[in-house]
């Protein structure tokens, strides 16, 4: 019982808080002249965010490879 309520909490949590901010921009931004480019500018924000860890990641790999610390067991 407890942990059906606690993945009913996770649930409402998602539906209720963090998905307001996305039901805000399909209701009231969509029917603006610049609904698209806000609505996008979420997509184009994890991207921008995406491929600067995919950069660090790289990097990162980059220096143990050249340290010769990687896969080493």
């Amino acid at each position: 019982m407890i942990a059906s309520n606690i993945f009913k909490w996770i649930g409402s949590l998602f539906t209720d808080v963090f998905f307001l901010p996305f039901n805000w921009l399909r209701t009231e931004v969509a029917s603006a002249d610049f609904g698209w480019w806000i609505s996008n500018a979420v997509n184009w924000t994890f991207l921008i965010v995406l491929l600067f860890l995919f950069k660090y990641w790289m990097s990162e790999s980059r220096r143990f490879v050249k340290e010769g610390t990687e896969d080493k067991a």
